[in-house]
């Protein structure tokens, strides 16, 4: 039997995602468990194969601290940015 190229990698935007792609594992994983879609209707979305989109929920789970992790961090990164955002907003402008 042949051996398949990886369909995941880490080589890419300090995450795993789909090899040759941007798409991130947390993404896909995101979209499917997240939103309810259907793996195959993301796969669309996204122009993947459907292994694709089942390998990437595969290695979340496989990676589940690691990626929850990963989640983390990025979130706490996102409220240093909104907090530098509002101490910069002039008064009387909301987002």
């Amino acid at each position: 039997m042949a051996q398949q190229a990886p369909r995941v990698s880490e080589d890419l935007l300090d995450e795993p995602h789909i090899d040759g792609r941007r798409i991130s594992i947390l993404q896909l994983r995101d979209r499917v468990k997240g939103f309810g879609a259907d793996p195959e209707t993301v796969a669309e979305e996204f122009d993947l194969d459907v292994a694709d989109v089942y390998h990437a929920l595969a290695y979340y789970y496989d990676h589940q601290a690691e990626m929850e992790a990963i989640r983390e961090q990025k979130d706490r990164e996102s409220e240093k940015i909104r907090e530098k955002v509002a101490e910069k907003r002039p008064d009387g402008i909301s987002p």
